[in-house]
């Protein structure tokens, strides 16, 4: 009976750690999926930009592609970190969507003149869909 006491605790306390650890993984995997999604923009890969994105915001994601083909982006020390659950969408488990903010800019370059554009004044919304982290707009 000693012994149970003993072991009882670890048996409560070591899933419980290896689950806030799995779920370190998916909020660092979330942030990731905001970078890929700005990086691909940068590089201009339609196709990235779109696979990076959730099946809501493909449409949107095309257009915001479309909106920067006359000038030549950069980014400017861009790092996105987890900010916590988001609400899932209708047929969504609970955990499957993220908050995700950013801190740095994208530097737009017309020619003689750059906008920064910052990009830490949105939330962004990302989602697992089919096991992958994808973004799926922003506030």
């Amino acid at each position: 009976m000693y012994k149970i006491r003993l072991v009882l605790p670890f048996i409560v306390i070591i899933p419980l750690i290896l689950a806030s650890c799995a779920g370190g993984n998916q909020e660092q995997a979330a942030a990731a999926a905001v970078q890929s999604y700005w990086q691909a923009m940068v590089e201009r890969d339609l196709n990235k930009v779109v696979t990076s994105s959730c099946a809501a915001w493909e449409a949107q994601a095309r257009t915001e592609f479309n909106s920067f083909s006359a000038v030549t982006l950069k980014l400017d020390n861009v790092k996105c970190q987890a900010a916590g659950q988001a609400s899932p969408a209708a047929g969504q488990a609970a955990g499957d969507a993220v908050q995700v903010t950013c801190s740095g800019a994208i530097i737009a370059n017309y020619g003689a003149e750059d906008l920064t554009i910052d990009i830490a004044d949105r939330t962004y919304r990302v989602v697992n869909e089919g096991g992958e982290w994808r973004m799926c707009g922003y506030q």
